[in-house]
Order: structure tokens, then sequence, then C-alpha cells
């Protein structure tokens, strides 16, 4: 849970922010000013007389987070949980102290409750995924036994057990998060991608195909290069294919041919970087493979884009081996 939801006094004079996280309430001394009709150094004062009391430890009530201020700057702000909020409640003897309080216990049951529920659903549709799985494990082992041939039932075999393994450690969240090629990366240059854009052109009748609608295909490149000190942010090879191909997709830098110059550009990377293909010269990635990536890229939520990357970094290092 990770919301904010308004809260408005009773008598109406009062609208609040109120910031849900990690099972319970957050509120700025500001806010509980605003609350408690207190200003902000009685506040201040009933807070530091709760910790020296030791009612309290401020490690367990206490956070800092990031806020940006009007004029866009960002700013350390403490927030403080609804054990605290309550306490100083108590302490400047505020009706709306016992109001907020029940209204912060409701929201905080509701979405308990519908936590739970969503958790069933979802383990609900887990158990469906894992009995297809199984289902088709046990139909392809019986065409395998079937077989009276040993060589064609390994053929059989070989054939589906990298998708089966790739399902199975989907379901068990043990897919690759990392790449194994971390040396010499080499960076196709944006007139290099541009140019392959204007091969593609002829291929598609649109007039707007490859149109750059803003800088959105620039960051995309750039942000597989960054680096936090000498440590690059995408260490492999694997990995920045991985973010350059959802990023294209995401970003809808193209006014028409995203997915397309997307799925093209991450080929063009990992030719430069002598990986497309494996050491049995085969092509790592079938031309339908790399539809139903890029569309599963496309299809996915942002907050499923460390699920999609580990998939993507997975095909890539399992073909390569």
């Amino acid at each position: 849970m990770n919301e904010i939801i308004i809260y408005k006094s009773k008598d109406k004079k009062t609208h609040i922010d109120v910031k849900f996280e990690h099972d319970t309430v957050w509120l700025t001394q500001q806010q509980m000013a605003e609350l408690f009709g207190q200003t902000k150094q009685n506040i201040s004062l009933h807070i530091n007389n709760c910790f020296k009391e030791k009612e309290l430890r401020s490690i367990s009530v206490v956070k800092e987070s990031l806020t940006t201020a009007s004029d866009g700057k960002k700013y350390k702000t403490k927030f403080y949980n609804l054990d605290l909020i309550i306490s100083v409640g108590y302490r400047v003897k505020s009706i709306r102290g016992t109001q907020f309080r029940q209204w912060a216990t409701q929201r905080l049951k509701d979405y308990l409750i519908e936590g739970v529920v969503i958790n069933e659903k979802r383990l609900n549709q887990k158990n469906k995924e894992i009995k297809i799985l199984h289902d088709g494990i046990r139909i392809l082992s019986r065409v395998i036994e079937e077989k009276l041939d040993t060589n064609e039932a390994y053929v059989w075999l070989h054939q589906f057990k990298m998708g089966l393994k790739l399902l199975d450690d989907y379901d068990h969240e043990t897919l690759d998060s990392f790449g194994n090629h971390t040396k010499n990366v080499k960076y196709p240059s944006k007139s290099q991608y541009m140019e392959l854009v204007d091969q593609m052109r002829s291929e598609f009748n649109s007039t707007v195909f490859g149109k750059l609608k803003d800088k959105s295909f620039e960051s995309a490149i750039a942000q597989i290069k960054q680096a936090f000190g000498k440590k690059d942010a995408y260490p492999s090879i694997e990995e920045k294919a991985a973010m350059l191909l959802y990023l294209i997709v995401k970003n809808h830098a193209f006014v028409d041919g995203n997915k397309r110059i997307a799925a093209a550009c991450f080929l063009l990377f990992l030719e430069n970087n002598g990986l497309l293909t494996n050491r049995q010269q085969h092509p790592i990635i079938s031309n339908e493979a790399l539809a139903s990536l890029t569309l599963f890229v496309a299809s996915s939520k942002a907050e499923e884009m460390e699920t999609v990357k580990k998939l993507l970094i997975s095909v890539l290092n399992r073909n390569l081996s």
C-alpha cells in the first residue's frame, strides 16, 4: 500500500493529504499542526517530549522522504506515523485527534481486507498457472514415452525444456537478474540507430513511421550507459539490451512504429556486441519470440518492470549458453 488520500475533518474546515505506506499513516509536523489546530512549534514540543519520556522510539515512528516544493526543488521532510500522531493528539487533548484516529484506523482496515482479497486472487491465479504448467509437463512426458525412437524423444525434450524451465523459474520467482557478459560494451550511436530506422521506413506504409516526437529516444539510449561512480547502472550487455527494448517501447518517442523500432534497435545493440548469435551461430531469438517479447513489454505495467527485465535477461542468458 502506497497511496495519498485526502482527510476532511467533520467540520469540513480542514483538508489534509494523508500518506498511507507500510501499513500505517504518515503526516508531517505542519500537517499535524493543521489537524490539531496548534502551532508547528507546539507540535514539535510534544513530539520531543514523547521521545524524552520514552513513550515511543523515533527510529520506529519517524522517516524522511524527498518532497518537491512549489519551485520544483526537492528537500527532505520528516513524516510521523499513526502511533506518534495519536500520542500528540492525546497530549494536545484534541477531539480531532480521536476523529482522525477513527478515520485512519478504518482506512487501514479497508486496505487490509482489500489486500487479503487481492492476495487470494493472486494465489488462485498462481495455482491455475502451476496446474497448467504441470499439465503441460505431464502431456509432454506422455508424448515422449510414446515415441519409440530414443533420438526423437530427445528432440522433443530439447525443444521444450527451455520454455518449461522459464515458466518454472517465473512461478518460483527465480528468473535471472544479471547477464553474463560485462566487458567491452559497444554502444551504437544515435545516428546508427536512426540509419536503421531510415532503412525500415520503406518497408512500412506510413508517412509518420520513425518520426521523433520528443527526446525520449535519446533518453532511452543514454540511460543504458548510466553509471554511479565506476559502477554501471546495468552492468551486463544482456541487462542493457533488455532495458533498451523496454525503454524504447515504453517511452513512445516515435509518432508511429515504436515497437518495431524498439525490437530492431534491440537486435542492433546485440549485433554490435557480438551476441546476436550463439556459439553454434544460431540466432539467439526467433522472429516469433522477438515479436512476443516486444508485445509482452508493451502490455506490461510500470510496476512490473523488474519482472519484464528479468524475463528478457533470462531468455538472452539461456539462448547464449
